[in-house]
């Protein structure tokens, strides 16, 4: 790992995913990650975008808890079943990065329709394409139009998804969950042990529906050790 800066604090400021919460991170840049050294970061709690590393530090709320799925113990309950069963002609690619228009776009569609935001190519670009770490990109197509783009990050033990974007027209398919499925079953012929999905936030219902996928461990912030919850019947 290149160091590019030492680890640094943000600013307190208003949290995107909680009313009337403050969020504060710690962060560092970095490249040149071996999958190792990003599988010690990934197992206590560090994201990141291009080469932006970060973890939440709020000094009143831990509502962010890191959260994966085991992929050996993967169980699909009836609506993820359902959601095989009406993406059954999509057709999923797993790729080298590789920036191109058809993809900003999609990710473009998809910041504004979700959550009302214009985007910039420039910061679109150092996000996903600038390689700190193994990465790759899964491709979704609908008769043969590019319906969502996955980029995830390939630990030595793990897949991490880093983001998922869709084009609006295609929500009814609910791609994110489809996509969850896929790069799961996808880290488990890598032979690795996890899928990251990133932060779940229990009373956030764009991030809650995390917790849907079974087995799957959460990281407590205090000890830094993962907790296999139980889960209700699928």
């Amino acid at each position: 790992m290149k160091l590019l800066s030492k680890s640094l604090v943000s600013e307190e400021f208003d949290c995107s995913y909680i009313k009337e919460e403050k969020c504060q991170f710690a962060f560092f840049f970095a490249t040149d990650l071996s999958p190792h050294e990003l599988d010690m970061l990934l197992s206590i709690g560090w994201r990141k975008f291009g080469i932006y590393y970060f973890k939440p530090i709020c000094k009143e709320c831990r509502a962010c808890i890191p959260i994966r799925i085991k992929t050996k113990e993967l169980i699909l309950s009836k609506s993820q079943r359902r959601v095989i069963r009406d993406c059954k002609d999509v057709h999923v690619d797993f790729k080298n990065l590789e920036y191109r228009d058809d993809i900003f776009e999609v990710f473009k569609d998809h910041s504004y329709n979700r959550f009302g935001k214009n985007s910039d190519n420039e910061d679109f670009y150092k996000s996903f394409y600038i390689q700190s770490c193994p990465s790759i990109q899964s491709e979704y197509y609908v008769d043969s139009k590019l319906a969502a783009v996955g980029f995830i990050d390939i630990s030595s033990n793990a897949l991490s998804s880093v983001y998922f974007v869709y084009r609006s027209e295609f929500s009814k398919l609910r791609l994110g969950t489809f996509s969850v499925i896929n790069e799961t079953q996808f880290a488990l012929k890598l032979g690795l042990s996890y899928y990251y999905l990133g932060y779940y936030i229990e009373n956030n219902k764009s991030i809650s529906y995390k917790n849907s996928f079974h087995i799957n461990e959460k990281m407590s912030w205090e000890t830094e050790l993962w907790i296999q919850e139980q889960h209700n019947k699928v």
